[in-house]
């Protein structure tokens, strides 16, 4: 083997340090950027919470009208590595690091202030933590609740054997997993026990709370709830008779062959269905409700003097700067290991302060745009709804489509209208017959308005859906139809229809 050398001529882009931190700010949450920050200030003596109020530093605050000016620091150069990143999933995070200047200047103004914040919410002194255990503790599963209830019920050890083996098979939403034979089956090779005494003690568990648990199918479901029911219940009979006998013909709401087999009048089955729509077909879901989370806007727009305002959380983040007492401790020409300590937190929190400002600042610069996009949505609702693509907020502000997709990514913006995610605000288009485009979010209104408009005994199917849009100048398939519903979670017409 022959040994040579070649020169070669190539680029490389470097992912400093500096610019990773920057990608990453820039893509957090509103949650994760704070826990962030508290981490930042818990680890660098040198960044502080400015606690007064009356702060010289200016407020950000832009209208839709504003352009924002490119700054130096890491937002130029992350839209240089967007096009790189895109393609590759990791870089060396050894090259490129960045060279720290010998001599720091520490007599100057400090400016790295993160705008557009406020103070931080006092301690929590006035809120003792067994108070906020309390309000952020999750409800008891249904599993726990049957467990509690079963262990108030006088039963003997072989039948309390088999009710834990019955709620062991109970899914959340109240609905038995295995069959009593299956079991029957797993209890028997350790209990001398026959069928009937665990279908006994499944008699025993349907009567616990919620009504309906511990049922083998909605038919059993249903009924169980209807037993509980005083018996001075109005057309109760009536009920059970339609769903042990006729719950097939419900589910298909063929009401007619209803009528005819139950001999109930029009009136009198309106008054059934109504008491069966009453029931809870998963109770489960009933007894443990899902735990609500609160979404914290990061971008508020408001109508002012006729324009539409953008303006950034002040309560997202709060007001930080570079303690002066700290930096004024550095010394040039000090090599020690105190001094260099502070010369590179000092550093640390300068890029992390530039940082958070250009995310602001992109964030600000991506929302405007959004707004000024559709600002008939603002103003007239979804049904005005254009559509737009990441490609052109890229173009609007110059960015990668990348960085876009980072900054509308777990988002969220505060309207008149409500709070959405950033990316809500992008869709699909369709062609229209005029021969311009329709956003797939107006379509998808359009679909609900329509919906809400027809006639209950005889609903839209999808093809005429379809017809009426052509009408309007909007060119969609039945098959896409079909799939806007689909995400609208609107039952097809067959399960529409209703007696009203």
């Amino acid at each position: 083997m022959k040994q040579s050398l070649q020169l070669k001529l190539g680029q490389q882009l470097t992912m400093t340090p500096q610019l990773q931190q920057a990608i990453r700010l820039l893509q957090l949450s509103t949650m994760d950027l704070q826990q962030e920050i508290q981490q930042a200030l818990d680890s660098n003596p040198l960044l502080e919470v400015t606690e007064d109020e009356d702060s010289d530093a200016p407020e950000e605050s832009w209208s839709e009208e504003a352009k924002a000016s490119d700054s130096d620091g890491p937002l130029q150069n992350l839209e240089q590595a967007a096009s790189a990143d895109s393609d590759s999933d990791s870089w060396d995070s050894d090259q490129g690091q960045a060279a720290m200047p010998e001599d720091l200047p520490v007599d100057t103004q400090w400016d790295d202030l993160l705008p557009s914040a406020s103070a931080p919410a006092p301690a929590g002194e006035d809120f003792p933590d067994n108070d906020f255990d309390n309000r952020n503790s999750s409800s008891d599963s249904l599993r726990e609740q049957l467990l509690w209830q079963l262990s108030l019920t006088r039963l003997s050890d072989t039948d309390r054997l088999i009710a834990l083996a019955i709620i062991d098979a109970t899914d959340g939403r109240g609905r038995l997993l295995m069959s009593l034979e299956e079991i029957h089956e797993s209890l028997v090779e350790h209990l001398e026990i026959d069928l009937d005494e665990v279908v006994a003690v499944l008699h025993c568990l349907q009567q616990f709370e919620p009504a309906g648990v511990c049922t083998r199918d909605l038919q059993e479901c249903l009924q169980v709830q209807l037993e509980q029911l005083p018996p001075q219940t109005p057309w109760l009979e009536q009920a059970k008779l339609v769903i042990s006998r006729y719950i097939n013909q419900l589910a298909s709401s063929d009401f007619n062959q209803i009528q005819r087999r139950t001999r109930l009048r029009e009136h009198e089955l309106k008054e059934v269905l109504a008491l069966i729509q009453s029931l809870d077909p998963n109770p489960g879901h009933t007894a443990v409700p899902d735990e609500v989370e609160y979404i914290v806007p990061d971008v508020f727009v408001s109508k002012r003097e006729g324009r539409w305002v953008v303006e950034l959380n002040p309560d997202i983040a709060p007001r930080l700067r570079i303690n002066s007492n700290y930096a004024s401790l550095i010394k040039r020409a000090d090599s020690s290991a105190d001094n260099t300590f502070l010369r590179d937190n000092l550093q640390e929190a300068r890029w992390f302060l530039k940082s958070l400002h250009s995310r602001n600042e992109t964030l600000m610069k991506v929302a405007s745009k959004i707004v000024e996009h559709q600002r008939n949505f603002l103003e007239y609702g979804e049904e005005a709804m254009k559509p737009l693509v990441l490609h052109d907020i890229a173009e609007a502000v110059e960015m990668h489509e990348s960085t876009i997709s980072r900054v509308t990514t777990n988002k969220y913006m505060h309207t008149p209208r409500g709070i959405y995610e950033l990316k809500y605000f992008f869709s699909s288009h369709v062609a229209t017959t005029a021969g311009g485009e329709c956003s797939s979010t107006a379509i998808r209104a359009l679909i609900k308005k329509l919906v809400a408009a027809e006639n209950p005994r005889k609903p839209l199917s999808d093809s005429k859906i379809t017809q009426l849009l052509e009408e309007q100048g909007i060119k969609v398939a039945r098959r896409t139809i079909a799939k806007y519903r689909d995400t609208l979670f609107i039952p097809p017409s067959n399960e529409r229809k209703r007696l009203v």
